[in-house]
């Protein structure tokens, strides 16, 4: 806690960072700061929630000196259990009511599995065989917050912010995990960005291997064909040197080449252990080109891995990743990353359900980003402690001191009690 409270940058705001962070590890049901508050300080609630309130909406420290705090200690005693397998990049979901708050809108939204009002955050972590870790974090502003001025203005968003996609916002913290020397490994991350031709070229350009899902209509030349050489000059006009394809010689998508192999090509591999034994699927890998407007280029892409997953009750097959890796990579080995990448799943899980990731209640860009810094913070207590002591502390289940709550106290939002007659 000392580096982090150092990290935040003035002495007056060491106390309630540390107040802060325990509030989050302490059980209960609600993580914003009035309920905080008050189990943290039942003789003197106000106060607390003052003090608290500054520290998260008002203080200006940088968000990114704590979490380089938090990934000194946590991914230092995770690497203590094995080596980082992984970057992976992933978004998530809050759903939200009103249009003040920073960032929503109607969009899709990863925790009820549709489009609905609420606002996304991009973030990117690290992975052993043990555990995951967020070591960057993002709010996603949609286009029509990055236009609007008065919106922006009401909610402290920095002239800096501009519109970005979210692969964008990912390769801007993919190049500063490069930047501050991140121990490298490949970048795993679902369609929505492995689709972006842009977000793998990003990460060819960073010389950074990948594994990433792409859609069924993703287009690749297949083994021994590829586009045609360019026209040969003749002699007049302006000579070309961009590569060539003809309606007699197009390339396939991921499905219709998947559609080609034989069951032969096919095999079951396991990759973990769930609930119920072994997880196995049915998987093919074919060494491909993407095709993806090579149109405009002088030269072919390089030859990748085209992973297939068909389980043998299905139709027709329901997972590509595309995977730069070296041709002698295994099916396992490949099968392995392209699944490590759920594991993200269960940070956000406890993020959310016992730190209060998306409790917090306030309306701003500076106040979202900060309670959100120190929910990951305190994770990264959680996940030292495992990696270092015991595998099962969880929140709520750390040894720190629980005052009594007011017998009276009733945080905004709460059910009321039933009045007696």
């Amino acid at each position: 806690m000392e580096g982090l409270a150092k990290a935040a940058g003035h002495a007056d705001r060491s106390a309630p960072l540390k107040a802060y962070c325990a509030g989050l590890l302490l059980p209960g049901e609600r993580k914003s700061v009035e309920p905080m508050a008050a189990r943290l300080a039942p003789d003197n609630v106000r106060r607390m929630h003052q003090s608290l309130h500054h520290l998260v909406a008002d203080a200006p420290w940088r968000d990114e000196a704590i979490l380089e705090q938090v990934r000194s200690y946590g991914v230092a005693a995770m690497k203590d259990q094995g080596s980082l397998l992984a970057w992976i990049v992933d978004d998530t979901g809050f759903p939200k009511k009103g249009t003040h708050s920073v960032g929503v809108t109607r969009q899709y939204c990863g925790q009820v599995g549709k489009q609905d009002n609420c606002r996304v955050a991009v973030s990117l972590s690290v992975t052993t065989n043990m555990a995951s870790l967020p070591i960057a974090f993002r709010l996603y502003l949609p286009e029509v917050w990055a236009k609007d001025a008065k919106r922006r203005k009401q909610a402290g968003i920095p002239d800096l912010i501009r519109f970005q996609t979210k692969p964008e916002i990912a390769l801007e913290q993919i190049r500063q995990a490069v930047k501050d020397e991140v121990t490298k490994a490949p970048v795993l991350a679902d369609a929505a960005y492995g689709n972006d031709a842009g977000f793998r070229a990003g990460l060819e350009e960073l010389k950074l291997p990948y594994v990433v899902g792409v859609q069924s209509s993703t287009t690749v030349w297949p083994p021994g064909t590829g586009s045609l050489p360019a026209k040969r000059w003749s002699g007049q006009g302006r000579p070309t040197s961009l590569l060539r394809r003809d309606a007699k010689h197009p390339p396939l998508s991921a499905k219709e080449l998947a559609l080609c192999l034989t069951a032969e090509d096919f095999h079951i591999v396991s990759w973990c252990e769930g609930t119920k034994g072994k997880l196995r699927s049915r998987f093919a890998a074919v060494r491909v080109r993407p095709a993806h407007r090579d149109y405009w280029r002088q030269t072919a892409h390089e030859e990748q891995w085209l992973l297939i997953e068909w389980p043998k009750a299905e139709k027709e097959p329901t997972k590509y990743w595309l995977a730069n890796l070296a041709a002698h990579t295994s099916l396992k080995a490949l099968v392995f990353l392209a699944k490590l990448r759920w594991r993200i799943e269960r940070d956000y899980e406890e993020l959310k359900q016992e730190l209060g990731l998306g409790h917090y209640e306030g309306r701003g860009w500076r106040g979202f980003h900060h309670h959100a810094t120190l929910c990951i913070a305190a994770y990264g207590f959680l996940v030292a402690e495992r990696s270092r002591f015991s595998p099962s502390v969880r929140a709520g289940h750390v040894r720190l001191p629980i005052p009594k709550m007011p017998p009276d106290f009733q945080p905004r939002g709460s059910a009321q009690p039933a009045r007696t007659a």
